[in-house]
């Protein structure tokens, strides 16, 4: 057999496996078979966890009948199971009157039994009884009775209420989504946010454009400045103006509006000729590129760097690199909902193993990219409960349409992953936790994230299904250096956009100078205090408390290059 031939075999089988990728929206198959398999296997060999499971479905029987006696008897007896508090519809008074309290009580109990029959046989690979309990938890939230639109109040008093008008109204909304859908229309509502008008609308110009991003200077707000400008890496999954939404809950603005020379990386979106970007691109020509621009532009002085999510990994490589090499530009780095260590990345991590990874390496390399629905179906299947039932039912069925906010709009703005990018973020970063491993290598020499002596500001968010915080608070377990670390409510994104009189928000901070005993997260969150609060406020003052306090005349918007006006041309592709 020739070389040839080989790589001709070779080409047929990944052209298979990205036909059956476009049909299952980039998820392995056997990501799902071989957990059930391996479930069943050991589920079939255990006798003591089928008795269990059997005497526990028998005493769920036995506590709902007496619950039912008691009820119909006029009683007010204790529900024998607790609410999962997965939904608002539970909350509806008739979920707690005859006979949808019996229903409810019985679904609970079901789901009870059927988390611990998954979660039950020993000897289960961890990764194979995680996602077996993550995809049970979904069945179950499928099957939820408020799911069903003949049995949730809420939607049959409401039709009847109407007359069937919410019903009307639900499918003239599905007629329409799926229109704006197969068009590629943004979705209902977001036609009343138009980027560069009332999203991402602070005044700057672009200063930089290579073929990879576009550098935004913006224009200041202040007669004097910090001496130190600052630089913003969002992260490129998305567009850049999750940092720059309305004027109102803009960090771009905040910063301005507090003194801050800004910059802003805007990335380009990929097309299927751009598959061999990789990683490392996004380094030189991304960060790298900035800085340097932003040095030529303002010479001899340091800058604070801030990474966003995956933009905060790349500013996190970039960082380590200009550590190793004896680059001193950052006068610190501040990273925001950003991943260093992926050892406990969340439940997207339940789905990343060799065959996923192979599997989307397939797709991306029949596509060049990995496209914006494919990503968009891979969270909502994480989120399905909120994502697609809970929509579903308001929708379709209710009638109903969620007031659409510059966030939502932001969301619904995709971008795409070039083939060999993703790839290598999957496998080096993701799959195997390379860079806190100590095998992540730069140039060929590998780069450790304790060389970076610059302070550093980290913020994780509570309800993150994307970074969770305590992923996020464990790269100071790998520093050695001085480590402030904010905990915010909110999630991976409505966390970070958390402006100065936004209510209901919280956060919790602290320090650790870079001598101080490793203190874990749980134990850090149980010590710190929570403030009232937007953390924006605490940054700004540690920001000018880690420059030189040296205020200087604002830079010459007119002397710097001019590639055109903020936002630029690539948040457009």
């Amino acid at each position: 057999m020739t070389e040839t031939s080989s790589r001709h075999f070779e080409a047929l089988d990944r052209a298979q496996r990205a036909a059956l990728a476009h049909v299952t929206q980039g998820i392995s198959p056997y990501a799902l078979w071989s957990a059930y398999l391996d479930w069943a296997t050991h589920y079939a060999m255990s006798p003591g966890t089928q008795l269990d499971v059997a005497e526990r479905a028998a005493e769920n029987a036995g506590k709902l009948w007496l619950y039912a006696a008691e009820k119909m008897s006029g009683q007010n007896p204790e529900p024998p199971f607790p609410s999962n508090g997965t939904s608002g519809f539970q909350d509806d008074p008739a979920w707690s009157a005859l006979p949808l309290d019996l229903l409810r009580q019985w679904y609970l109990g079901l789901g009870h039994l059927a988390l611990f029959a998954a979660e039950a046989p020993r000897g289960m690979e961890t990764i194979d009884q995680k996602r077996v309990s993550f995809m049970t938890r979904n069945l179950m939230d499928a099957m939820a009775p408020w799911s069903n639109p003949f049995i949730n109040p809420d939607i049959w008093q409401k039709a009847l209420a109407d007359g069937g008008a919410s019903l009307f109204k639900g499918y003239q909304n599905f007629l329409d989504d799926r229109q704006r859908e197969a068009s590629g229309q943004p979705p209902a509502g977001a036609d009343a946010f138009k980027v560069g008008e009332n999203l991402a609308a602070t005044p700057g110009q672009v200063v930089f454009r290579n073929s990879l991003m576009e550098l935004i200077c913006y224009r200041p707000e202040t007669e004097t400045v910090h001496a130190e400008p600052v630089l913003l890496v969002p992260a490129w999954i998305m567009k850049y103006y999750i940092l720059d939404l309305s004027p109102q809950n803009s960090l771009v603005k905040f910063l301005v509006g507090r003194g801050h020379t800004v910059f802003m990386i805007s990335w380009r979106n990929p097309t299927p000729e751009d598959r061999d970007l990789a990683l490392d691109d996004y380094r030189t020509k991304g960060v790298m590129a900035a800085l340097d621009q932003i040095t030529r532009l303002l010479p001899g002085r340091s800058i604070h760097a801030c990474g966003y999510c995956l933009g905060g990994t790349i500013l996190s490589i970039a960082a380590a690199t200009m550590a190793r090499d004896g680059d001193k530009r950052l006068a610190s780095l501040s990273l925001l909902a950003a991943q260093t260590d992926f050892s406990e990345a969340g439940e997207l991590m339940l789905f990343v193993d060799d065959s996923q990874v192979a599997f989307l390496e397939d797709m991306m390399w029949d596509q060049g990219v990995l496209d914006t629905k494919q990503m968009a179906g891979a969270f909502r299947i994480l989120r399905s409960n909120e994502l697609i039932v809970s929509r579903i039912l308001h929708d379709y069925v209710l009638g109903e349409r969620e007031t659409m906010t510059d966030l939502m709009a932001w969301n619904a703005d995709q971008t795409r992953m070039p083939y060999v990018m993703h790839a290598q973020y999957l496998r080096g970063l993701f799959l195997e936790n390379r860079l806190t491993a100590g095998r992540y290598a730069v140039d060929g020499r590998v780069i450790a994230l304790r060389d970076i002596d610059a302070p550093v500001f980290l913020v994780g968010t509570e309800m993150d299904h994307i970074a969770p915080w305590q992923s996020v608070y464990k790269f100071r377990f790998f520093a050695d250096t001085e480590v402030t670390f904010v905990l915010t409510s909110g999630g991976h994104n409505a966390g970070i956009v958390s402006e100065p009189g936004h209510k209901h928000r919280s956060f919790r901070i602290g320090t650790a100078t870079h001598d101080a005993k490793y203190t874990d997260p749980v134990s850090w969150a149980a010590a710190a205090t929570p403030q009232d609060g937007s953390w924006w406020l605490a940054w700004a003052d540690w920001l000018a408390s880690k420059g030189s306090g040296e205020m200087i005349p604002a830079p010459d918007q007119h002397i710097m290059p001019d590639f055109g006006p903020a936002p630029g041309r690539y948040v457009f592709t």
